[in-house]
């Protein structure tokens, strides 16, 4: 098996907020493999952004490491790690706010490639209209501002200006749950349709298990800061092992009214990273919950080839 472009190991990340230590977090391990899609799924509050840019280094990491391509980047310097920038991408979540409404769609899309001293002017124009059509925006997009467009069109505005440094790696951060459901299809099968293209590789945020079914390979479950479950798409959703990762799929919409549903409902609030429970972080909340659960971090083991979960109980069915 080949390298992993993207390994994560152990990565924590903690903030101190009034004296009170939160722990965003902790021991969060696993690889990403060149050209696959993997969603990172959870409620919200469970530190799924924070991943996000931790492995891109937008937020500094508290300890663990993170390699891509084989390259330390809890280690690279402020110039070293910008050098690798162009190669790494992020897509956030808000169109609006992630747009600058003092720019030119233009000025926005080529700003990138001057920082990183990437061609000529008129080369960096090319390649920002080449990055229009990808997105299946017109070429006069170019000389308009943010708020002309709609929130789709910002969005694939969005997702041009990622590519205009022509990346490996893709992290696109909840780049659908600000629009209409109307417009959220045509902006997932945009980014399917690229990520098959251009044999990108992407970490997909995602609340929607809908939409990470439909684009993802693999799928990551995180739940306050840990992984619970980690596991094919197409084995997950079939045999879920996580009894957190059975509450979320039972929550998903049928199309079918009239069909049978084994409704899983969750008691509470996703805890506080301030005062996490002991032992299972889930066990506050889990339908299956034993004594010995309170008891010690249980740790993510592989139960079948791909599949881990993270939950002292193989008796559950």
């Amino acid at each position: 098996m080949s390298a992993p472009l993207l390994s994560v190991r152990d990565l924590s990340k903690h903030y101190t907020s009034r004296g009170t230590r939160l722990n965003i977090l902790e021991g969060i391990s696993f690889d990403i493999g060149k050209g696959e899609v993997v969603g990172l799924v959870g409620e919200s509050g469970s530190g799924k952004t924070t991943i996000g840019r931790s492995v891109l280094r937008l937020v500094e990491p508290s300890s663990g490491s993170v390699r891509f391509d084989g390259t330390e980047l809890t280690a690279l310097s402020a110039s070293a790690l910008r050098r690798q920038r162009p190669r790494m991408q992020y897509i956030f979540q808000d169109p609006f706010a992630s747009l600058s409404p003092r720019m030119t769609i233009g000025e926005i899309l080529t700003e990138g490639l001057k920082i990183q001293g990437i061609g000529t002017a008129r080369d960096r124009v090319e390649r920002a209209r080449s990055a229009l059509a990808k997105v299946d925006l017109p070429a006069d997009a170019i000389n308009r501002y943010a708020h002309e467009f709609s929130g789709g069109q910002r969005q694939r505005i969005g997702i041009a200006r990622a590519l205009t440094l022509s990346p490996e790696f893709i992290v696109a951060d909840e780049p659908v749950s600000a629009l209409d459901v109307s417009i959220q299809a045509q902006v997932i099968n945009l980014l399917r349709d690229l990520q098959q293209q251009l044999g990108l590789t992407m970490l997909f945020i995602s609340h929607d298990l809908a939409v990470v079914e439909y684009i993802c390979d693999r799928v990551i479950v995180l739940y306050l800061g840990r992984i619970m479950e980690i596991a094919p798409s197409a084995d997950l959703y079939a045999r879920p092992q996580h009894p957190y990762t059975r509450a979320l799929l039972s929550a998903i919409p049928s199309p079918d009214p009239d069909a049978r549903r084994n409704r899983q409902i969750l008691k509470g609030d996703i805890p506080s990273p301030a005062n996490p429970p002991s032992g299972c972080v889930f066990r506050t909340r889990c339908p299956s919950a034993l004594d010995a659960c309170a008891g010690a971090v249980p740790q993510l083991r592989e139960i079948a080839p791909g599949h881990f979960k993270a939950c002292i109980r193989d008796d559950l069915n």
